[in-house]
């Protein structure tokens, strides 16, 4: 008898690892996506340099329109990558900061202080940095730019070193990232919106109030949330002026995270089905009789409904939006072309300002802050961590890349302007990985 309570125990256990997945691993497993960004990158510099450059900066100028006779949105391909692809990306990133501030790294003071501290000193310092170099006239506007942090890319760079990283940096790196987010957002919602318009924002209110109170009354179907979260407030924002990747950003803490069915009713439940599954006679055949089949997909049910919204969506769009979105925006996003004043664009004071941000700034902000928090209030690093560990976080920070290209997009309409901050962008996200790179592959083999 005990042993078959140890198995079913067991049985239900293996299926609460495999359906109830905690997501932050989940990203942190799939973290080589930052190497399939480089590609991508890699990819628009050496077409944007080459005999098809024409063509490809031609494509992204395609216009086509969605909508129906009276109305219709019209925009041409380069932004509705960057208005609606990236509205998904930014609302998976919405997704994973509830999931953190719920029951996450950012969920109590005491774990959330120094990623959080980190990321705001790493805003601050770039920032400051930028504007002494840029502090007026139309430059000054790119300010933003090296605040940003990418997540994928500076994750992507632990993975080539191995398993020797600890889980502790990991998750410091993941929390100051999703943190850096948060800022990037207001950032961008504050002071890279167009002209207001309040009819449109006022429906977009309207459409986030029916999502909350949906919410609230307990409406757990996705695309329900799909319908009004898109067709509804993303609109809406797309309309008002607001920029559109703040809606997606609302509409993911709208997302429910309590589950259909409570954990202790669910494995009560299963036991009794795997349980049923168990003493059903076997047809001795390779396909299931019909009432193991019926067995398991009510298990399959079931699980789903133990499973919360919120984590249902972050699991399922976190692939697509690693591996499809991010790549298409950054093929679309980082091609400018190397012309014989390179060296100038190079030092120009918009990409020497994004480059001392970038590379000065989140080492000064992320390292400094941290210490100077540690200090004060008396704490330590996490688990597994060195101050040689925190200086490599510091230049992984300094990877700007996807974020940092999409504010400057927002920033900079003058193409000689963007052209100058992409190169500030890509030349210190590079020279961050590699410096990033050897520094933290130096503290984990030095590690006991």
């Amino acid at each position: 008898m005990a042993t078959n309570i140890g198995n079913d125990q067991g049985i239900r256990k293996e299926w609460v690892d495999r359906l109830i997945i905690d997501p932050s691993k989940q990203f942190i497993n799939n973290s080589t996506a930052g190497i399939v960004l480089f590609s991508s990158a890699l990819l628009a510099l050496l077409i944007s340099n080459s005999a098809w450059a024409d063509e490809y900066y031609s494509l992204w100028k395609y216009q086509f329109s969605i909508g129906f006779e009276g109305f219709m949105i019209s925009k041409d391909l380069h932004h509705w990558i960057n208005d609606g692809l990236m509205a998904v990306f930014f609302f998976v990133i919405g997704l994973e900061l509830k999931r953190e501030i719920i029951g996450g790294e950012l969920s109590t003071l005491k774990s959330a202080i120094l990623p959080v501290v980190a990321a705001l000193g790493g805003m601050i310092f770039p920032a400051i940095i930028y504007l002494s170099i840029n502090g007026s006239g139309i430059a000054s506007e790119g300010w933003g730019i090296p605040m940003a942090t990418d997540i994928a890319f500076s994750l992507g760079v632990l993975y080539l070193i191995g398993d020797r990283v600890p889980i502790s940096l990991k998750i410091f790196l993941t929390a100051l990232a999703i943190a850096d987010d948060i800022g990037a957002v207001l950032v961008i919602a504050f002071f890279y919106s167009s002209e207001i318009n309040l009819i449109s924002l006022g429906t977009g209110a309207i459409f986030l109030a029916i999502l909350w109170v949906a919410n609230w009354i307990g409406v757990r179907n996705t695309i329900f949330y799909a319908v009004i979260g898109i067709g509804g407030l993303w609109v809406a924002f797309l309309m008002s002026g607001v920029h559109a990747t703040i809606a997606a950003m609302l509409a993911a803490f709208a997302i429910p995270a309590l589950p259909k069915v409570k954990e202790e009713k669910f494995a009560n439940h299963m036991d009794s089905l795997v349980t049923r599954f168990k003493n059903a006679d076997p047809n001795s055949v390779r396909t299931l009789t019909k009432e193991q089949f019926t067995i398991l997909m009510e298990i399959r049910s079931y699980s789903k409904q133990a499973l919360t919204p919120l984590q249902r969506l972050e699991n399922s769009l976190h692939p697509v939006v690693v591996f499809v979105i991010m790549p298409i925006f950054a093929f679309s996003n980082a091609g400018v072309t190397l012309s014989d004043d390179f060296l100038l664009q190079l030092i120009s004071p918009v990409s020497l300002g994004i480059m001392s941000g970038l590379l000065l700034g989140k080492i000064i902000g992320v390292v400094g802050t941290t210490q100077l928090v540690m200090k004060i209030a008396g704490i330590g690093l996490p688990k597994g961590m060195t101050n040689l560990h925190l200086l490599g976080a510091g230049f992984l920070a300094a990877i700007g890349f996807t974020m940092s290209l999409f504010i400057s997009g927002l920033a900079f309409k003058q193409e000689y302007l963007s052209d100058q901050a992409k190169i500030g962008i890509l030349t210190a996200s590079l020279l961050a990985s590699i410096v990033g790179y050897f520094i933290i592959k130096n503290a984990s083999s030095s590690k006991p």
